[in-house]
C-alpha cells in the first residue's frame, strides 16, 4: 500500500509539472499575441506619433537645416611622353593618381585657392567642404566642393583643379594633368533630404510609442478579466457579479429621457 502511495504522489507531482510547463508555455505565447492586439488596440497613438515626427523632421528640414551644394570638376592623370599606351604607363598613371590627391591636402594649394578668390576660410574649414576622390579603376580625380552657396561650390571646384594642375606641374615635376571636366554649378541641394529626414522622423515617432506602449504593457499587473484570473491565478471562474454602480447609471439613462 504504502508504494502504491508514493507511485500515485510521484504520478501526480510529474502531471502537476508537465501541466505547468503547459501554461507557463501558453502564457509565453498568449503574452505575444496580447501584446500585438494591445498595440492593434492602440493604433491611433502610433500613427498620431508617427505623423507628429514626421512633420517636427520636415519643418526643421525646411527651415532651421542649412541647404548644402556639391558641384565636382573632374581631372585626367595621363603620361603624355608615349603615344601608345602600355602596361606600366596604366601602373605608373594609378600610383601618381594616390600621389595627387596628396596634393589638395597642402597648406599650399589652400592658400593658393583663398588668394585667388579672396575667401575668408581656414584651412580646417577648407579640409571638410573639400573632398578628393578616385572611382575604382579609373585614373580621374573627381574635386567635390560643398558648400551652402552653389555658386561658391562650383567657383572653388575649378579653381582647386586649375590650383592643383599649376602645382603638380611646377612641384613635383610631372605632366600636368587633364582637366577632364569643369564643375557646373548644382541646381538642387545635396541636403537636407527632406523626404528622407521626414520618413526616418515618422518611423522614429512609431517606434518610441510603441516602445511606451510595450513597457505600459509588461508594467499593467492588474486583473481584468475571467480570462485573467484562470490565466495567472490558476483557478476556474464560478460566477462574475456585474458593478452596480454601472447598473445604476444605465437604468437611470432612460428615466431621464423620459423625464425630459
Amino acid at each position: 500500500m504504502a508504494d502504491t502511495e508514493k507511485r500515485r504522489r510521484h504520478a501526480s507531482r510529474t502531471l502537476e509539472a508537465g501541466n505547468a510547463a503547459e501554461i507557463e508555455q501558453q502564457e509565453n505565447e498568449l503574452d505575444l499575441l496580447e501584446l500585438f492586439y494591445y498595440l492593434l488596440e492602440h493604433w491611433k497613438q502610433l500613427v498620431a506619433a508617427a505623423v507628429a515626427c514626421g512633420v517636427i523632421m520636415a519643418l526643421i528640414s525646411l527651415f532651421i537645416l542649412t541647404p548644402k551644394y556639391e558641384a565636382t570638376a573632374k581631372l585626367y592623370v595621363m603620361s603624355r611622353t608615349d603615344s601608345a599606351i602600355n602596361i606600366s604607363d596604366l601602373q605608373i598613371g594609378s600610383y601618381l593618381t594616390s600621389d595627387y590627391q596628396e596634393v589638395f591636402k597642402t597648406w599650399e594649394v589652400h592658400e593658393q585657392v583663398l588668394q585667388n578668390l579672396g575667401l575668408d576660410y581656414d584651412y580646417e574649414q577648407l579640409e571638410e567642404m573639400l573632398t578628393v576622390t578616385n572611382p575604382a579603376d579609373t585614373r580621374i580625380l573627381e574635386i567635390t566642393v560643398n558648400s551652402a552657396d552653389p555658386e561658391e561650390a562650383t567657383v572653388m571646384a575649378n579653381e582647386y583643379a586649375d590650383v592643383a594642375r599649376n602645382y603638380i606641374y611646377e612641384v613635383m615635376g610631372t605632366d600636368e594633368p587633364s582637366l577632364f571636366s569643369v564643375a557646373l554649378q548644382p541646381t538642387e541641394p545635396v541636403s537636407p533630404r527632406k523626404t528622407l529626414n521626414t520618413v526616418l522622423g515618422a518611423l522614429v515617432g512609431a517606434l518610441v510609442m510603441a516602445a511606451i506602449l510595450v513597457v505600459r504593457f509588461i508594467m499593467d499587473d492588474k486583473i481584468k478579466t475571467s480570462e485573467d484570473i484562470t490565466k495567472y491565478l490558476g483557478i476556474p471562474t464560478l460566477a462574475i457579479v456585474p458593478a452596480i454602480g454601472s447598473q445604476k447609471k444605465a437604468a437611470a439613462r432612460p428615466r431621464e429621457r423620459q423625464g425630459r
